[in-house]
C-alpha cells in the first residue's frame, strides 16, 4: 500500500475530526504508518474517532496515535441550535447544557442567539 493509499484509509477520521471541532495537530504517513494526533473538544466526541477508526480498521496495526482531550473548545451557535442539542452534539446527553451556561455566563439557557460563540468545557 502507498502512503497516499494509507492516508486516503484514514482520511473519513480526520473529516469526522475536522466537522466535529478537533485540533488536529499531524496527519501525514511516516515509516509505512499513518500518524494522526489530535485534541478532541469532549471525551464523548474522543471515544466517537475510536468508533470511526474501528470502522476502518478494528486492529489499526498501520494507525500511530495520540488523541487527547483539552480543556475547552469554541462554538458558533446556528440557526435552530440550542443548549440542549450542543450539549448532545459535544457529550452525548442533553441534559449537560448546565455545564455550557455555566461556562457562558447564561441565565437563561433558552436566549442564545446566532452567531453567539460559546465556550464548550471539556468536561
Amino acid at each position: 500500500m502507498t502512503d497516499q493509499d494509507l492516508k486516503n484509509k484514514y482520511q473519513p477520521v480526520a473529516d469526522f475530526m475536522s466537522r466535529n471541532g478537533f485540533q488536529v495537530q499531524h496527519f501525514h504517513v511516516d515509516n509505512g504508518k499513518v500518524v494522526l494526533t489530535a485534541q478532541a473538544p469532549t471525551e464523548f466526541l474522543k471515544d466517537r474517532a475510536w468508533d470511526e477508526i474501528k470502522k476502518i480498521d478494528s486492529g489499526f496495526a498501520d494507525l500511530q496515535h495520540d488523541i487527547t482531550v483539552g480543556s475547552e473548545t469554541m462554538y458558533v451557535v446556528k440557526s435552530g441550535d440550542n443548549l440542549s442539542n450542543i450539549s448532545k452534539s459535544f457529550y452525548g446527553n442533553a441534559n449537560n447544557y448546565a455545564k455550557i451556561a455555566q461556562a457562558n455566563n447564561i441565565a437563561n439557557p433558552d436566549k442564545i442567539q446566532v452567531g453567539q460563540q460559546l465556550k464548550i468545557p471539556a468536561a
